[in-house]
């Protein structure tokens, strides 16, 4: 598989009114078209802040970022970030609510308002495009919020713990539900999450990092059935394997 997307020696600082707070320390990793990975580590560690640079709404004090093979100085409409909340705004039905990145961008001709249209029809929410965010369940607004992220087709999707506002129960029905999609659109994917279980029963490779200031504590190639859903994988013999190495890791770090 090519290679979409390179951390190398990546370092960032934020400033304080107290002083320079180190975030990130040389932090280098590679993500492979298809391929997704997940991002995890103690709470406040940057693991947000190497979305926003993978963004480019950030800039790094050290190293680079590439993607596609150039590398990221801006914005580019070739990456979606989802964020932890579905901030479909209230007012618009849900087809505004989609359609809105192709208004931002100019970009609203009719072919790909149909593709739009059939990522709706494709993913249960044909019957509720005139309806508002507020009649929709949690899981279907993430659904919505999804496809909009995907309306300009971008080739990464950055997803920032897209499912921590949901209870326990929708979380992992959600959490099908976006993985689902995500393999069906031939998406390349970086999640980040606090949660061990949600790593593991959706990713390819695990990024561990550490406590702040984050570098790479360990990189985990998963060894659990692809071909099953992340609620199905949980239950196959590697997965408690994985959960005990991760959570030692992380605990040791701690």
């Amino acid at each position: 598989m090519k290679t979409i997307l390179k951390l190398e020696s990546v370092s960032l600082s934020y400033h304080t009114k107290d002083g320079e707070v180190p975030a990130l320390k040389n932090v280098s990793f590679e993500v492979k078209s298809g391929e997704f990975v997940s991002v995890i580590g103690p709470s406040g560690c940057g693991k947000t802040s190497i979305l926003s640079l993978i963004a480019g709404l950030i800039k790094p004090d050290e190293g680079r970022i590439v993607f596609n093979e150039k590398e990221v100085k801006k914005p580019d409409k070739a990456i979606g970030y989802m964020l932890q909340r579905d901030e479909l705004f209230p007012w618009r039905t849900i087809e505004q609510n989609v359609f809105l990145p192709l208004e931002i961008s100019k970009n609203k001709d009719a072919s790909r308002k149909k593709e739009v249209l059939s990522l709706l029809d494709k993913y249960g929410l044909k019957d509720f495009k005139r309806s508002y965010p507020q009649q929709l369940s949690g899981g279907m607004r993430q659904r919505a919020a999804l496809i909009r992220t995907l309306s300009t087709s971008p080739d990464l999707l950055l997803l920032d713990e897209p499912f921590s506002a949901l209870d326990y129960q929708t979380r992992l029905a959600v959490c099908d539900d976006v993985y689902s999609i995500i393999k069906n659109e031939n998406k390349t994917a970086v999640l980040v999450t606090h949660d061990i279980s949600e790593a593991i029963a959706t990713s390819d490779k695990i990024i561990a990092l550490t406590k702040r200031p984050s570098s790479i504590l360990d990189i985990h190639v998963t060894e659990t059935d692809k071909t099953l859903s992340p609620l199905k994988r949980r239950e196959d013999a590697n997965f408690g394997k994985t959960f005990e190495i991760l959570w030692r890791e992380l605990n040791d770090e701690n």
